[in-house]
């Protein structure tokens, strides 16, 4: 019988079987000795898994499960972004009226895991799990350029003529990326006097949801 393996494939899982074990982070020394892996192979496959949203690495090095393991019902020890971070988007909303979002990248696609729709008349709707290119959009810009303009990220017009968009990156405590959150709704209401108050909510809320993670 035909043996229908593929090697890349079995490495891969290899490396994500070891996320399952209780530890939440790894150094790339632990995740060779853990699956018997070359170094040099686990890099160029942790760089496939991070482009893909299953794995991150943090500002201090060590790889964790990505944000994308979400929709592979991760087990109850890991942190819940429902339950945690829907609370700051409701706040974020009835404090602006404005839509609020959180959204994960996904490969080459970013991907609406939560949303809290405006008050406001004329507001921006996206659906949750609706999923969206990385080439426009302040939401996309904070996922792929996370640490420019100081990590605020503005989009007028850019997707949807008429809306506008503020965004911020949201990371865990260890310095992995979690995400962005957003306000959008039109340009009017966005861009205003009320800018830099918007500025300083997500802000906040992106430091809080930091320290829960």
């Amino acid at each position: 019988m035909a043996d229908n393996r593929v090697q890349s494939v079995e490495r891969a899982l290899m490396i994500l079987n070891t996320f399952r074990t209780g530890e939440d982070a790894w150094t790339l020394a632990q995740l060779a000795e853990k699956t018997g892996l070359y170094k040099s192979t686990i890099l160029r496959i942790l760089g496939s898994l991070e482009r893909f949203g299953y794995v991150m690495r943090g500002e201090d090095g060590l790889h964790r499960p990505g944000p994308a393991l979400l929709r592979f019902g991760r087990d109850s020890t890991t942190a819940d972004y429902d339950a945690v971070i829907r609370p700051y988007l409701k706040r974020l909303r009835n404090e602006t009226g404005e839509t609020a979002s959180f959204y994960v990248r996904d490969g080459d696609e970013r991907v609406c895991l939560l949303r809290e729709i405006g008050h406001h008349e004329l507001r921006h709707y996206v659906e949750e799990g609706s999923r969206l290119g990385l080439d426009r959009g302040a939401a996309a810009r904070a996922l792929v350029q996370p640490h420019q303009n100081d990590g605020v990220h503005i989009s007028r017009g850019e997707r949807v003529p008429g809306v506008a968009a503020i965004a911020v990156p949201v990371f865990d405590s260890q310095g992995g990326q979690l995400g962005a959150i957003t306000l959008s709704g039109s340009t009017e209401s966005i861009l205003s006097s009320r800018q830099d108050r918007f500025i300083e909510l997500l802000r906040e809320a992106a430091r809080q949801i930091r320290a829960r993670f």
